[in-house]
C-alpha cells in the first residue's frame, strides 16, 4: 500500500519534554492533518513502521493511534490499515514550517482581531524581589492554624447542610448575615442579610456596580489621583471617566459640582475614608455636600471603604452609606482585614439593588467560594476576627511609626510625605522629580516592585507620587526595600555604617 506522507515526526518528538511521547505525536499529526500535510483518507504508516521510525515502542503508536481514531481524527480502514478520517474538510494549504509540539511554547500571534486590553500596572512578591505594594495587609500576621481550623468547621457545616452545591449566588446567608450585623454594629449602617451581596474581592464589586450603572458614553467621576483598576473597570463598561480635583483635605467638592454642571454625571466613585492613594480623610462637611450633589444632579456614590479597620489615631469615621444608604452603594473587603488570597469583598445597598447585583454575579461566575465564605462566617462568629484585626492593628500601627523614620533617615529633605492617620500606606512626593525618575527606571535591577508614579492620575492632573505599603514588610523587610530605593536612585549613604550595618532582607 502506497503512503505518499513523507514522515516528518522524528525531529519533532523530545523525549525530554514533560508531555508524554504518545501525546507528542497526537500533537503532531492533529497539525499534519490541520495543515493539509495529510488530506482526508491518506494512508498512516503502520504501528510497526512508525514506532521503527520515531524509535519508540510500537504500543506508544497504538495508543496515540487509537486516542486519534476516538477523537475522530483518524479511522480504521479495517486490514488496508489507518488513514486520516474521510468526513474532515477539506485541508488548508501549509503555510508555515513545522511548529514546536509544547503549546506552552507557541508564541505565534493569532489569527483573529482583539480589542485593546487595558495596561495596568500590578505589582506582586516572586522571584526573590522585595514588593513596595500599595497597602496590602501582611497574610502572615494570622495563624495558619486558625485558618485552618475554620476551614475545617466550615466543610463539616457544608457537608451536613448540602451547602456544596449550586446555592444562592448573593453568597452565603450565613456569611452575609455576619457582614450584616459587623456593619449595623460598628459601622452606622441599618444592614440584614438582604442588602449583602458577596463579591470575589472588591475589584469584582466595582466591576458589577460599573456594570449596573453606566453605559457607553455616560460620564463617572472619579477621584484625579485614585485606584486605576477601578477607573478601568468604568471604562469597560464604557463610560467617559473624568477626574475631579484633590486638594490638601481630599476631593474638591465645589470642582465636583463644576463637572455635575457640564456634564451629565451618573456616578461618583470616591474612596473617603482613606483616599487613594494620598490616604487623606475625607471631612464630614465634604462628605454632606457629596451627598448633597448627588440628590441635586442624580448620580449614585459609589463609596469604596476598602481599609475601614486600619485607623490609627481616632475612631474612623461612619461610612457615607450609613446616612445615606439610597444614594450610595458600599464597597468592603474582607481581604485587606485577613488575607488577599482569600478573596472575598462585598457589596452593600438596597435590597433591590442586590437582586440585580446577583443577577450579574450569575453571568460573571455564578457563585462564590462557599467553603471560604463559610470559614470567614466562622472567623467572625467565633471571634477570631475582632481578636487578628486588633493584634493586626498593633503591629501595623508599629511598622508605620518605623516606616516613617526609615523614610526620614533615607530620604531626609528629598521627599514630602505626612504620617497616615490610618491605612496601610504612605504617600511620598519628590521635590526634584529626577530622583523619582532615577528611583523607577533602577528599582527592577535592584529587584524592588512597586507601582509606577503616573499610574495614579487621571488626566489632565499629571502629579506623580509614590504610594509605598508598609503592612505587608516586617521592619527588616521595609529597611531593605528602602535602601534598595535609596540605591536605585544613586544616593549617597549617610555614612559608611548605613551600608554596613543594614539588615537584612529575609
Amino acid at each position: 500500500m502506497l503512503r505518499p506522507w513523507k514522515i516528518s515526526l522524528a525531529e519533532r518528538v523530545d523525549r525530554g519534554r514533560s508531555t508524554p511521547v504518545y501525546l507528542q505525536i497526537v500533537h503532531a499529526l492533529i497539525h499534519d492533518i490541520q495543515r493539509g500535510r495529510l488530506s482526508p483518507g491518506t494512508f498512516l504508516p503502520s504501528s510497526r513502521e512508525l514506532a521503527s521510525t520515531l524509535g519508540v515502542n510500537r504500543k506508544t503508536i497504538v495508543i496515540a493511534y487509537d486516542d486519534l481514531i476516538s477523537q475522530g481524527w483518524l479511522a480504521s480502514d479495517g486490514t488496508r490499515g489507518t488513514i486520516v478520517s474521510n468526513s474532515l474538510p477539506e485541508p488548508r494549504q501549509e503555510r508555515s514550517p513545522n511548529p514546536p509540539l509544547d503549546p506552552a511554547r507557541n508564541s505565534a500571534s493569532p489569527e483573529f482581531t482583539m480589542r485593546s486590553a487595558p495596561n495596568l500596572s500590578l505589582v506582586f512578591a516572586g522571584d526573590g524581589h522585595l514588593v513596595l505594594d500599595d497597602g496590602a495587609p501582611d497574610p502572615r500576621i494570622l495563624p495558619s492554624d486558625v485558618l485552618a481550623r475554620a476551614y475545617r468547621t466550615a466543610v463539616r457545616q457544608a457537608s451536613r447542610t448540602n451547602w456544596l452545591g449550586y446555592g444562592d449566588p448573593r453568597g452565603s446567608p450565613v456569611l452575609r448575615q455576619a457582614i450584616a450585623d459587623m456593619l449595623t454594629t460598628h459601622r452606622g449602617l441599618v444592614a440584614s442579610a438582604d442588602n449583602i451581596c458577596i463579591t470575589r474581592g472588591s475589584q469584582m464589586a466595582i466591576f458589577i456596580a460599573a456594570k449596573m450603572l453606566v453605559g457607553a458614553g455616560e460620564t463617572v467621576l472619579v477621584e484625579a489621583l485614585s485606584y486605576s483598576p477601578a477607573r478601568e473597570a468604568f471604562r469597560a463598561a464604557g463610560a467617559a471617566v473624568i477626574g475631579a480635583r484633590l486638594d490638601d483635605e481630599g476631593l474638591d467638592v465645589e470642582d465636583v459640582e463644576r463637572l455635575c454642571r457640564r456634564h451629565k454625571v451618573r456616578a461618583l466613585y470616591l474612596t473617603p475614608h482613606h483616599q487613594f492613594p494620598t490616604t487623606v480623610s475625607l471631612k464630614p462637611e465634604r462628605r454632606l455636600r457629596v451627598l448633597d450633589l448627588a440628590r441635586q444632579f442624580g448620580f449614585a456614590v459609589i463609596e469604596d471603604d476598602y481599609d475601614h479597620e486600619f485607623h490609627f489615631e481616632h475612631q474612623p469615621l461612619l461610612p457615607m452609606a450609613s446616612y445615606a444608604p439610597r444614594r450610595t452603594i458600599y464597597i468592603g473587603s474582607m481581604s485587606k482585614l485577613l488575607q488577599p488570597g482569600l478573596r472575598i469583598g462585598y457589596i452593600a445597598a438596597p435590597a433591590d439593588i442586590i437582586r440585580a447585583v446577583a443577577n450579574e454575579i450569575v453571568i460573571i461566575d455564578r457563585l462564590g467560594n462557599v467553603p471560604t465564605e463559610l470559614a470567614v462566617a466562622e472567623l467572625i462568629q467565633s471571634g477570631e476576627l475582632h481578636r487578628h484585626a486588633r493584634k493586626a492593628l498593633q503591629v501595623y500601627l508599629d511598622r508605620r511609626n518605623s516606616f516613617a523614620h526609615l523614610l526620614q533617615a533615607n530620604f531626609d529633605g528629598l521627599i514630602d510625605f505626612k504620617v497616615p492617620d490610618g491605612g496601610l500606606a504612605f504617600w511620598i512626593s519628590f521635590r526634584d522629580a529626577s530622583i523619582l525618575d532615577a528611583i523607577e527606571r533602577g528599582v527592577a535591577s535592584r529587584q524592588v516592585r512597586l507601582l509606577p508614579s503616573r499610574s495614579f492620575a487621571v488626566a489632565p492632573c499629571e502629579q506623580r507620587g509614590l504610594r509605598l505599603g508598609f503592612a505587608s514588610l516586617n521592619p527588616n523587610e521595609a529597611a531593605e526595600a528602602l535602601r534598595r530605593l535609596r540605591q536605585a536612585a544613586d544616593l549617597p549613604f549617610q555614612n559608611a555604617a548605613d551600608e554596613l550595618d543594614r539588615p537584612n532582607s529575609g
